[in-house]
């Protein structure tokens, strides 16, 4: 399959390519080039994979234009590694063949695809082990990045682009991967790849090679007879010199390495402008280039292709098309999340560990409340401890997109899901094992302990009060955390909003006193609907001044004080501005319910048009 090309990118501010034209064959196509060439936006334009904005040009496919969903059919696989590391090899090979391949694929033909792929990458080896995290050893770099071009073969691809496949490699294992896609390239695949500095070993596999420098074409040809053409121009390579080296010595004047030609003084340069890389002297070699046989080559072969309008078209937005339904990714999507989750399950046995903790340590300071005075202000305080201690404990949230941003935007961008499937994926494993076992676990440790309301209702009624107040921290947190790619400033935003919430719970002021065109606060702060509704569902009905503790009252002499205050927990309400009626019970609930609601929509819509193109 050919693919031809005419592209460039500008910014407001900076121009990072121009005049890009090529075409790239069936065989290994490297894009070579410094750091800063444009190789890796040259790469993403031809995926698809970069924002069209201020592109224009053309890209075909065999003479054909680019399919708009044709980053779903082509395989891309990137620089940093974007396989899930609790899963095994084998695992991670499904998932992809679940949702890239059609459902009219049988099961048994999908589990032959994938025994396939791993015997033609030989990862046989270690099919059945994990690829490891940071936390836990798995298969070595080779056999990850392995498994990464696996990922993308699934679908068995054309046209395979791959960012800096070499990265992070050592020399065996890098020259390993490399022949391994020459021997892809064999079978009539479409190789496209960026890389920075190859050894020899590696750039003789090379069938055509694209030289970058500052957004410019330097030379596009064969591989082999780039040498020839360097040559030509008046620079000539010293025995036993690597080629990559020599050509980036080139670009970067490095007077030094290069030995200038003496036959051709025309093409020679100063050693002053030869010892500094500037735009200047890339913009001499593209100039060379343009005038070359290569170019006019490559602008014969262009000009041959029939692609009807040959004006210069804008880009536009690629769509994304699917294989399965939305029921199908939800069940392939949650599977590999609750695995994920039983594969690494420090966080999760971590939580539910200091949740019991707390639980018992809450429960000794507070034991065996007394309905007196000093009774009250422990049930209040219980209260608002444990309200907090829901939303603090929810900014643990804050990774549940974060960890996972760069697998979720190339998977998205690839079609394996829509956005929704992951979202509600997501959240199923996050709030069932994270937010809700805790908050059962506090309620029956802590309710018995301190020995609140005896009544069957009062107790699931405080266990669904911090159920409640968890999800709708926990939905704060994913709306703040979504889209975000550092987990720091989402924790201290976080953890900002929660100590002005805290402000506005009830406990620290009195919320009647604030001046009213402060007040209106109140009813953004998530702690204040949760300790009202444990506060009304404890405190009513409760009397604090009976006559077998009024002794002790009145020897401390604040009975008559108290008395005037209050005396029952209803009183005590009424002077919090508290409505202790089943309704002013329920409507916190309510309101806690609409939070969340508002916080997923927000965190939804925030992951949908979060930005997926570079």
């Amino acid at each position: 399959m050919k693919t031809g090309f005419l592209c460039c990118q500008k910014t407001a501010d900076k121009e990072v390519l121009r005049d890009v034209n090529g075409i790239m064959r069936p065989g290994l196509n490297a894009i070579l080039g410094p750091t800063g060439s444009g190789k890796s936006s040259l790469l993403d334009i031809l995926a698809a994979r970069k924002d069209p904005h201020g592109l224009y040009g053309d890209i075909l496919i065999n003479g054909a234009p680019q399919p708009a969903n044709f980053k779903c059919t082509s395989g891309y696989v990137v620089q940093d590694d974007v396989v899930m590391g609790t899963l095994t090899v084998r695992e991670n090979l499904k998932f992809s063949a679940a949702l890239r391949l059609p459902k009219s694929v049988k099961e048994q033909e999908k589990n032959e695809r994938v025994n396939q792929i791993i015997k033609e990458l030989g990862l046989s080896k270690v099919a059945d082990s994990k690829v490891g995290t940071q936390f836990t050893r798995g298969v070595s770099g080779g056999e990850r990045k392995r498994t990464n071009i696996g990922m993308e073969l699934i679908t068995d691809p054309a046209i395979l682009f791959l960012d800096e496949p070499t990265t992070g490699l050592d020399a065996s294992t890098a020259n390993a991967v490399l022949l391994l896609l020459k021997r892809m390239a064999k079978q009539g695949k479409t190789i496209i790849f960026s890389i920075h500095q190859p050894r020899y070993s590696i750039f003789r596999l090379f069938d055509n090679l694209t030289l970058l420098a500052a957004g410019r074409v330097l030379y596009h040809g064969p591989a082999q007879h780039a040498i020839d053409y360097f040559q030509s121009i008046g620079y000539e390579c010293e025995p036993y010199n690597n080629p990559a080296d020599f050509f980036l010595d080139i670009i970067n004047g490095d007077s030094t390495a290069v030995t200038v030609s003496k036959t051709d003084e025309t093409n020679t340069e100063s050693t002053e402008e030869r010892t500094e890389y500037d735009k200047t002297l890339a913009e001499k070699l593209a100039e060379k280039y343009s005038n070359s046989a290569y170019y006019q080559e490559t602008k014969a072969a262009l000009e041959n292709i029939s692609f009807g309008n040959k004006k210069k078209t804008k880009a536009a937005f690629r769509q994304i098309t699917y294989a399965n339904s939305f029921l199908h990714q939800l069940k392939w999507v949650s599977k590999r999340t609750f695995k994920n989750l039983v594969g690494n399950p420090q966080a999760s046995i971590a939580q539910l560990c200091v949740t019991a903790f707390l639980g018992l340590v809450v429960g000794a300071i507070f034991f065996g409340l007394k309905e007196d005075s000093a009774g009250l202000q422990n049930r209040v305080g219980a209260m608002f401890f444990l309200t907090t201690n829901q939303c603090f404990s929810s900014i643990s949230a804050i990774e549940l997109f974060v960890v996972e941003k760069k697998i979720f935007i190339h998977e998205y961008i690839s079609g394996y899901y829509r956005t929704s499937a992951y979202f509600i994926s997501k959240l199923m494993a996050d709030l069932i094992p994270m937010r809700t076992i805790p908050s059962i676990i506090f309620t029956c440790i802590i309710y018995f302990m301190l020995g609140l309301k005896p009544t069957v209702e009062a107790f699931f009624t405080m266990m669904f009060t911090l159920m409640m107040v968890s999800y709708t921290a926990t939905s704060m947190a994913l709306a703040i955390a979504a889209g975000q790619s550092v987990v720091a400033v989402a924790n201290l935003l976080m953890t900002i909003t929660f100590v002005f919430m805290i402000i506005f719970s009830g406990l620290l002021v009195n919320l009647t006193s604030i001046m009213s065109w402060l007040s209106w606060l109140k009813y953004f702060s998530i702690p204040r609907y949760g300790m009202t509704a444990l506060q009304i569902n404890e405190l009513t009905g409760l009397n604090f001044c009976s006559s077998s503790n009024k002794t002790n009252l009145i020897s401390n002499d604040n009975y008559r004080q108290i008395r005037q205050r209050w005396c029952t927990g209803d009183e005590y309400l009424k002077n919090q501005g508290i409505d202790a009626s089943s309704w002013g019970l329920w409507q916190n609930h309510l309101a806690l319910a609409c939070t969340t609601v508002i916080f997923l929509i927000i965190a939804y819509l925030k992951l949908h048009f979060m930005k997926k193109f570079s």
